[in-house]
């Protein structure tokens, strides 16, 4: 275009005749940033963040909201960055306290199950013991019968001798055998039984002594037990002035009366060992030998011949 004077577009414009309005021209404006401009830009548009060309048109409703959205990242290019860091802070914070809350809710879980343990473990000694004491309750009422039925004194002598150390004085011989009859009553256990030496006293004077075999008793069952007692070269030192006569052969007029003592120990396991009721029964039986009975049977079920206690 050719540069004119005010004077003669003045002149033009009055010869020219009136025309109709014109429309509105729309000019497309290059942006006159440098190329770093364009770089950050471009980073900041993008969503790719490749760089791209971005125009501005003017006289557009779409201009503000691309220029308003663009221009928070161009103006500082490191938000992103900083609300993405920002977010990662948040996420591990968020995720630490969900590992807290983790680990409380494990610790509640085994402290509850712990403690479901030890109340199962309490309850069940409780009731075990319970139960225990019943069954040794129980089983007191179940106590071992016992009786001495009779003896037999099959061998008595008495002669001259001399004791270990050579003192002379009388010495006896006696053979002897008792019956026992033992019962266990009781409906859910059996019985260990076994006793103390069975003992033939005159006085203070020991003249025989024996042991009775232990056995096993089964529960609602009965035997007969035999023991023998015997006594062999028994110093007398004169302790039994009865038998003066009986060196000379006068046995059959010969009247001793003896003290049989023993003790007879039952014992039951229920649950394995840990209930073990115990009996004991204490005998104390009188019997008189007599020489005229030798090899008899002398009943000693009378009320007046044992006590057991």
């Amino acid at each position: 275009m050719h540069a004119k004077s005010d004077s003669e577009v003045t002149s033009i414009e009055a010869s020219t005749p009136p025309r109709s309005p014109r429309r509105p021209l729309y000019y497309v404006q290059s942006p006159s940033h440098s190329q770093h401009d364009l770089e950050k830009m471009s980073y900041g548009s993008s969503p790719f963040g490749s760089p791209t060309h971005h125009f501005h048109y003017h006289c557009s409703p779409i201009h503000h909201s691309r220029e308003s959205s663009t221009s928070r990242f161009s103006k500082n290019p490191n938000g992103w960055r900083r609300m993405q860091r920002k977010y990662d802070e948040v996420g591990d914070e968020v995720a630490a306290e969900d590992e807290d809350c983790d680990g409380e809710d494990e610790k509640g879980e085994n402290g509850q199950v712990r403690f479901y343990v030890v109340c199962f473990l309490l309850s069940f000694v409780v009731l075990f013991t319970a139960f225990s004491l019943i069954l040794w309750g129980s089983s007191l009422a179940y106590k071992p019968r016992i009786i001495v039925k009779s003896i037999v004194f099959e061998n008595f002598n008495v002669q001259a001798g001399m004791d270990s150390t050579g003192v002379p004085t009388d010495m006896l011989t006696l053979n002897s055998t008792v019956k026992i009859f033992y019962r266990n009553p009781a409906t859910f256990f059996g019985v260990h039984v076994t006793s103390s030496p069975l003992q033939l006293h005159y006085f203070d004077l020991k003249v025989a002594s024996g042991q009775m075999k232990r056995f096993y008793q089964s529960r609602k069952s009965q035997r007969i037990v035999m023991a023998m007692m015997q006594g062999h070269q028994v110093p007398l030192y004169g302790g039994i002035p009865v038998l003066n006569g009986a060196k000379g052969g006068h046995i059959e007029s010969m009247s001793v009366p003896l003290n049989m003592t023993f003790v007879i120990r039952s014992r039951a396991y229920i649950l394995g060992r840990l209930v073990k009721p115990k009996f004991y029964s204490r005998i104390l039986c009188e019997v008189t030998l007599r020489g005229n009975h030798l090899g008899q049977s002398l009943n000693l079920t009378k009320s007046e011949s044992c006590v057991y206690r």
